[in-house]
């Protein structure tokens, strides 16, 4: 049976800088979140989960602000424990307005252990701990007040088990000698942390099939997506609320001229035209105006010989490295990041090699797969 944890409710300025002066002397503490996020690009926090192993203490971001004493204890001082945490970083950013550190991700700590790289949390304790967690309130409303005893205890077993855990990943990274690795991933996801108008320019990278567009084509969608970014967080809507990646690519595929040719692109509604139609439109003429000299360069076919064979041999080196370490591949490198490789190496662009203890285990071999075309 799951333990039956002691919940105390924090929805108080005053109880909350006494809970936290109290929690910021803990070595360790966990965290988890819950935020609603269907219908705003900012996630809106609605508790926040924390402990240090004694009562469980739910704190109502709807109720109470973040206190100096909160943002000193996020910020600084105990080892913060959370299991999957990108989405609950940004959460606590946007309570808290701080990044929070140290961080110690339980789900990376799992992949450097050989399971499951995605591996969740109800999985997790069954792992280490035997028990098995309720589902019921995976769905709930969290923002509703009062908060049912059903949810609150959900939402408290998020945490309770999460510094039992640890110290069973900690061992057992100790005896691999892996926890620098993990201390190194975790620090690159707090630096990772609170995407800004800096990354907008960026989002069209993501883009897996980039390569079938023209350089200009390529700018065009990177201008209007990022475009698209800063005004989905301005305007607080998701992004298909405003209009996805996926019509933004077949709109740049088209570069249509006026509102006549916007709207004869597959998929695209009246309504985008009336709205969006003059800011897309200029989009694409100020990608039409861009210097050939300053476009971005097209990307290489995935489909070429050339490309399929250093992607074979790159998927080797991981492969190889993956099994010596009993880790999943992914975990050492994603495929988007050996295709980056291979376009580099095809215009002859200086590699975006891994770094830290995966570039150490893994250069060598990738920049010998590539110059050769084999397996190193």
């Amino acid at each position: 049976m799951p333990l039956i944890p002691d919940i105390h409710w924090i929805d108080t300025a005053d109880a909350l800088d006494a809970v936290c002066r109290e929690l910021a002397q803990a070595d360790t503490l966990a965290l988890d979140t819950e935020f609603f996020r269907e219908s705003t690009f900012h996630p809106v926090p609605a508790l926040v989960q924390v402990t240090a192993g004694g009562p469980v203490y739910l704190i109502d971001p709807q109720a109470v602000a973040a206190t100096d004493a909160c943002r000193d204890m996020l910020a600084q001082g105990p080892i913060k424990l959370l299991h999957a945490s990108s989405e609950d970083l940004e959460v606590l950013g946007a309570w808290a307005g701080v990044t929070v550190s140290p961080l110690i991700d339980t789900q990376l700590a799992q992949g450097l252990l050989g399971e499951d790289p995605a591996m969740g949390y109800q999985r997790l304790v069954a792992h280490w701990i035997g028990e098995s967690l309720p589902k019921d309130e995976t769905r709930s409303n969290w923002l509703e007040r009062p908060l049912s005893d059903a949810q609150c205890q959900y939402a408290a077993l998020d945490v309770v088990y999460l510094l039992e855990i640890w110290q069973a990943q900690r061992e057992s990274l100790l005896a691999l000698d892996r926890l620098s690795w993990l201390q190194d991933d975790c620090d690159a996801l707090v630096s990772q942390a609170g995407r800004d108008d800096r990354d907008d320019a960026l989002w069209y990278l993501r883009h897996r099939q980039l390569w079938r567009l023209s350089p200009r084509q390529i700018e065009a969608y990177r201008r209007m997506t990022a475009w698209r970014e800063g005004e989905v967080r301005r305007r607080d809507v998701p992004r298909g609320w405003l209009v996805s990646d996926k019509l933004l690519f077949a709109i740049a595929e088209g570069m249509p001229k006026n509102r006549y040719e916007l709207a004869a692109v597959e998929d695209v509604k009246p309504s985008l035209v009336k709205r969006e139609g003059d800011s897309l439109l200029a989009l694409l003429n100020e990608a039409r105006q861009v210097p050939d000299a300053s476009l971005p360069k097209a990307l290489p076919s995935p489909l070429s010989g050339d490309f399929k064979k250093r992607i074979k041999a790159l998927k080797s080196v991981v492969n190889q490295q993956a099994s010596e370490l009993g880790v999943a591949p992914e975990l050492l490198m994603r495929r988007r990041d050996m295709e980056a490789l291979v376009a580099a190496s095809l215009h002859d662009d200086p590699l975006p090699l891994p770094q830290g203890w995966r570039g150490e285990r893994l250069s060598p071999a990738l920049q010998t797969a590539l110059a050769d075309g084999v397996p190193a």
